[in-house]
C-alpha cells in the first residue's frame, strides 16, 4: 500500500504543493499586484486532517461520479444500481470512500521548468456501488509561469458506467485566511443554469439566468445579490457562451478587488457547479486559519449533476472502447 504524501511542483514563481491521497491540491501559492506570494486555497498544514475526514472536500478529485445522484439510484443497460447515501437523500461525490479518499500511485513526478505529476487509480468493479472496473489518470501540470493545467482520464474495461470526475479547490485569492469572498467579482460564460430541488438535485429544467440573482454573464461582486438565493450558491452553470482556447471553453472568471490575483478557468466540460461553501463553518485550517461559511468559491468543471437519471441532460455514460476525458486549464494573473 503506498503512503500518503505531499509533492510540490514549483517553476520559481508558482508553488502547489499536491497530495496522492485523493490527488488534494493542498496549497496553491501565486503572486499578488505587488509580486507577493499568497496561498489562494483552503486546506491543511498536513495530511493527517484529510485522512481522519476533516475535509469538507478541500481540494481533491471527486469521483466516480462528482455531485448528487438523486436518491442514490440510477437504471443502466436494463440494471439498477443502489449507492450510499452519504448526503441523504441523495449519493454525493462518489459516496462514502469516493476518490478523495483513497491513496493513488505516482506514475511519473517530474520537476523543471513545466513541472508536473500524474497520479493513477484502478477502480473496481462494485466500488461504492457502481459497475464495471474503470483505470484513471490525473495530471497536474505548471504549463507557464502563472498557469496550471489538469487533465483526467477514464478508461472503463468491462462495463459501461457514469464517469463524471471534478476538481473541488476552495478559492481564495485574497489569500486562504482572509476570511469571506463576497467581495471577489466573478464572471460566468453561462447564459442557464440547472435549477435545484430543496435537496440541492437539478429538477431536469435548464433555465435562462438573464433576470434572475445567476446572472453572472457580465462581472458581478460574489455578494451582491447572494442573500437572495438562500444559504448561498451552489448551483450548476451551463457553459454555452465563453471563448473557446486550445479546445478548451472559457468558463469563469473570478477577482479579488484587492491583490488584484485573479484566476481565468477554461475547461471542456458542458457544466460548472459555482458553490460559495455555504457548509464550512469553523474549519481550523492552515496555521490557524479558521475558515467559516463563504470563505471561498469553488468553481468544478463537471458533466451535470444527476445526469445519469436526466435523459434530457448530456449523457456521462462511458461504455468500454471509449475514453472519459476531461481537461481544465487555470491561469492566474494579477489584473
Amino acid at each position: 500500500m503506498a503512503e500518503p504524501k505531499i509533492f510540490e511542483l514549483n517553476n520559481g514563481i508558482m508553488q502547489v504543493k499536491v497530495s496522492n491521497f485523493g490527488c488534494t491540491i493542498t496549497s496553491l501559492s501565486v503572486p499578488d499586484k505587488d509580486g507577493n506570494l499568497g496561498d489562494v486555497v483552503l486546506g491543511f498544514d498536513t495530511l493527517e486532517p484529510y485522512l481522519k475526514g476533516a475535509a469538507p472536500y478541500f481540494g481533491c478529485i471527486v469521483g466516480r461520479v462528482a455531485n448528487r445522484i438523486k436518491d442514490g439510484k440510477f437504471t443502466l443497460n436494463g440494471v439498477e444500481y443502489a449507492l450510499p447515501i452519504n448526503k441523504p437523500p441523495n449519493s454525493l461525490h462518489g459516496g462514502h470512500k469516493g476518490y478523495d479518499k483513497v491513496i493513488w500511485d505516482v506514475a511519473e513526478y517530474k520537476q523543471g521548468d513545466n513541472p508536473s505529476i500524474t497520479f493513477k487509480y484502478h477502480s473496481h468493479d462494485g466500488e461504492e456501488g457502481y459497475p464495471g472496473d474503470v483505470s484513471f489518470t490525473a495530471t497536474y501540470t505548471i504549463t507557464s509561469k502563472t498557469t496550471m493545467r489538469l487533465d483526467m482520464e477514464g478508461v472503463p474495461e468491462n462495463k459501461a458506467t457514469p464517469i463524471n470526475l471534478a476538481q473541488h479547490t476552495y478559492w481564495n485569492l485574497a489569500g486562504h485566511n482572509s476570511g469571506k469572498i463576497l467581495d471577489h467579482t466573478i464572471q460566468i460564460w453561462a447564459n442557464h443554469i440547472t435549477p435545484v430541488d430543496q435537496n440541492t438535485v437539478p429538477t431536469g429544467e435548464i433555465l435562462p439566468v438573464k433576470g434572475t440573482p445567476f446572472d453572472f454573464t457580465t462581472e458581478n461582486k460574489i455578494g451582491s445579490r447572494i442573500n437572495e438565493v438562500g444559504i448561498g450558491y451552489d448551483h450548476n452553470y451551463v457553459l454555452d457562451c465563453g471563448d473557446e482556447k486550445s479546445g478548451l471553453k472559457h468558463a469563469a472568471k473570478l477577482k479579488d478587488p484587492i491583490s488584484l490575483r485573479t484566476l481565468n478557468l477554461w475547461t471542456d466540460a458542458p457544466g460548472m457547479q459555482f458553490y460559495t461553501a455555504n457548509y464550512v463553518n469553523g474549519v481550523v485550517g492552515k496555521g490557524g486559519a479558521v475558515y467559516e461559511k463563504q470563505s471561498a468559491a469553488c468553481l468544478e468543471t463537471q458533466g451535470f449533476p444527476n445526469a445519469i437519471n436526466e435523459p434530457k441532460f448530456p449523457s456521462v455514460v462511458v461504455k468500454p472502447g471509449e475514453k472519459y476525458k476531461h481537461s481544465m486549464v487555470f491561469e492566474f494573473s494579477a489584473e
